[in-house]
């Protein structure tokens, strides 16, 4: 992304693009209890991987707690069996809170009153709220019983790799074990195993492919870099400052706010987004800890240059293929089919209010997570493209076959 987009396309789309800078202009339960959601795991912590599973979890449970009642779609997992009479709305506000509870017992008081306010907010009243929260809970239990078994825990041994050729080692400055090792191996959401659409591993050490992904990783992605401009140095840091399960809700959430669609239809469209960024991490999880590759603070210390710093500290899990890069590509790619590749919309960051990037399409945007993880140091180039062909594969697949219609009426 140019300075030019960033800098001067930005204001004057503030008039066009009023949902990336103004509260929401719709809202219901199911995108209610998303915004809770993104509050939530930014209390709670943990790692991008982790957020992955949780909003999976989130989504999963709103999505066929509403469907239960609307029978529209094929479930994820819990059969249209809802009482007859209960409250839609009630259900999916029941769902969310339910698992976000399960995930944050911390966060009690503050879910509680969201809780309180949402039910009260409900005018169906009586008997169908609660036969919807009912169901709800149901639902959300029988996610939570489903995933408990899905690999996540228990955790496997301290994965400290090798002083092997290419393969992966701890790295500074903290030199820790590979991180997650077990998602690598987890059940999936929908695709059918981790290693379904296994790329084809990094290029060759002895390849040109590979001197072209050191030399431009080593040129662009030093802390001291003279060939970064100041905006590629932004997009760095900008794309490292949240997980890709928050931008993407956040981008799903913003556009969603503008469109006049049912609660149905959100709850279909945010399962699928957390669905395909869970499984996309899942894939890619597996591919890194199949390869095993190294890291480029690695080889660059090792070969040539031992006081080489990246841009930023290098994750602490194995380089091929990109964790960002494959979320990502997998989060767009369902956003572009829902809402047309060249929506523009403005992104902003979690970590600091005003911090706002500006894309012309969902293209634009993963093209510049790729160049952001190369220019920050942390990873070279096949790794972001195979990344990016690995989370559209995903998304596509989950389009393909989960949750479908189960009616005639095409959307």
């Amino acid at each position: 992304m140019s300075r030019f987009f960033t800098r001067a396309w930005c204001p004057a789309l503030v008039l066009a693009l009023p949902l990336a800078v103004a509260g929401p202009a719709h809202a219901d339960e199911v995108t209610d209890w998303h915004e809770h959601m993104l509050v939530a795991l930014a209390q709670g912590g943990g790692n991008s991987q982790i957020r992955s599973r949780n909003a999976a979890h989130v989504s999963a449970a709103v999505f066929d707690a509403v469907n239960g009642i609307e029978r529209r779609y094929t479930p994820i997992r819990v059969a249209a069996d809802a009482p007859r009479g209960a409250s839609k709305r009630a259900a999916a506000v029941q769902a969310a809170y339910a698992i976000l509870l399960s995930k944050f017992p911390a966060q009690a008081n503050d879910l509680g009153a969201k809780r309180t306010a949402s039910l009260a907010a409900i005018a169906d009243g009586g008997q169908s709220v609660q036969r919807g929260v009912a169901w709800g809970q149901f639902v959300a239990d029988e996610i939570l019983k489903w995933r408990n078994t899905d690999g996540f825990t228990p955790a496997p041994p301290p994965y400290l790799g090798g002083d092997e050729i290419g393969k992966w080692r701890p790295t500074p400055p903290l030199f820790l074990p590979g991180a997650v090792p077990q998602f690598a191996n987890m059940t999936p959401w929908g695709i059918q195993a981790p290693d379904q659409f296994l790329p084809p591993g990094p290029p060759a050490l002895d390849s040109e492919e590979f001197l072209d992904d050191y030399n431009e990783t080593k040129r662009m992605g030093s802390l001291t870099s003279e060939f970064r401009s100041a905006d590629q140095t932004d997009a760095c840091l900008f794309w490292e400052s949240a997980s890709p399960t928050y931008f993407w809700n956040r981008t799903a959430l913003d556009l969603l706010a503008n469109e006049d669609t049912e609660l149905s239809d959100n709850a279909h469209l945010l399962a699928t987004l957390n669905l395909s960024i869970a499984d996309a991490i899942i894939a890619c999880w597996n591919a890194k800890y199949h390869y095993e590759f190294w890291r480029p603070v690695t080889v660059i210390r090792l070969t040539e240059d031992p006081e080489w710093t990246p841009l930023l500290s290098t994750p602490s899990h194995p380089e091929y293929t990109s964790g960002h890069s494959s979320a990502s590509s997998a989060a767009t790619t369902v956003l572009a089919a829902y809402f047309g590749d060249n929506t523009p919309f403005l992104l902003p960051s979690s970590a600091a209010p005003g911090w706002v990037r500006f894309y012309p399409s969902f293209s634009a945007a993963i093209a510049e997570v790729a160049d952001a993880r190369v220019f920050a140091g942390i990873h070279f180039r096949t790794a972001c493209e195979d990344g990016t062909i690995l989370g559209s594969t995903v998304a596509g697949y989950i389009m393909e076959n989960l949750m479908s219609r189960i009616r005639g009426d095409d959307e």
